[in-house]
Order: C-alpha cells, then sequence, then structure tokens
C-alpha cells in the first residue's frame, strides 16, 4: 500500500493527526486494521468497476 493511500484513508478515518504528531508506530492496532480493511474495500470496489 502506498503511503500516499495510506495518509488518505488515515485523514477519511481521522486518524491522521495521531500520524501527523506521533508517526504510525503510535496508531492502534484497532485503527491499523480499519485502514487495511478501508484499502481492501476499496480495492475490491475498483475491481467490480472494471
Amino acid at each position: 500500500m502506498s503511503e500516499q493511500l495510506k495518509t488518505e484513508i488515515a485523514k477519511e478515518l481521522g486518524v491522521y493527526n495521531t500520524v501527523a504528531s506521533e508517526g504510525w508506530g503510535s496508531v492502534s492496532s484497532r485503527d491499523c486494521g480499519n485502514i487495511v480493511k478501508k484499502a481492501i474495500e476499496m480495492a475490491e470496489k475498483n475491481l467490480i468497476q472494471k
């Protein structure tokens, strides 16, 4: 997953402030899981549209 995509999803999920101030290591496991889940949903949606 690209940094740009991770950042976009983090902003969408409201965890980007943590990333910006403390780095990715400070993001909770739950939030990381939600980022991955969102990325998978976006990828699946993209495949369906093609």
